[in-house]
């Protein structure tokens, strides 16, 4: 026998005790006093910015005022009244021509505070690829859909029907080893994420 199959065997031999899985309904993930404060804080600190706005006005005159969007040449809304869009993603067959898209706005289901992450889905666009390769980002929810953290996000997800869905914190970033920072290195250089008290 060589000492490899030594080493199996013995490894074989140990028994580990039989231990109970934890009761994740005991565990209670960190709670904010004011969840929306929390995730634009946390948002900036990953490169992002977040904008608290009354209504679908408030978030087009915000725009008004972003550089990334009145520089733009090619623009998507997936947000109905939000923006003047030029590009109409539905109407795109080909994934691979949102390459020249400049700002991009879509509709984020709901935002987490402790980590800043939006969840989306494809459930309103065509192409999911959209979240990613145009040069800014903007998303849309509703201010009431901040929850604390990841136990409260996972309790909102389902998984009834087939689709896709990605947490996003922040524009795209990378990191090298000497911790020199890079916003955009593959993806969208900025995001903002819009907040708003009353949509819909």
């Amino acid at each position: 026998m060589t000492s490899k199959q030594d080493i199996l065997a013995s490894i074989r031999k140990q028994t580990v005790p039989a231990a109970e899985l934890p009761n994740l309904s005991d565990v209670a993930g960190i709670t904010f006093a004011n969840p929306q404060q929390q995730f634009a804080a946390i948002l900036e600190g990953v490169g992002g910015l977040c904008h608290h706005v009354a209504d679908v006005a408030g978030v087009n005159e915000r725009l008004a005022t972003l550089s990334p969007y009145t520089e733009a040449s090619q623009i998507i809304s997936a947000v109905p009244g939000v923006g003047q869009p030029n590009v109409d993603i539905d109407t795109i067959d080909d994934p691979h021509d949102l390459h020249t898209v400049d700002f991009a706005i879509f509709r984020g289901e709901f935002a987490v505070a402790k980590n800043a992450a939006v969840w989306m889905t494809d459930h309103s666009i065509r192409h999911r690829v959209a979240y990613f390769i145009p040069q800014h980002l903007a998303f849309v929810l509703p201010s009431r859909d901040v929850v604390n953290n990841m136990h409260e996000a996972y309790e909102r997800l389902r998984f009834d029907a087939a689709g896709y869905g990605v947490f996003i914190s922040g524009p795209s970033k990378t990191a090298d080893i000497e911790q020199s920072l890079v916003i955009g290195a593959h993806g969208a250089r900025s995001l903002h994420v819009f907040l708003v008290d009353s949509l819909d």
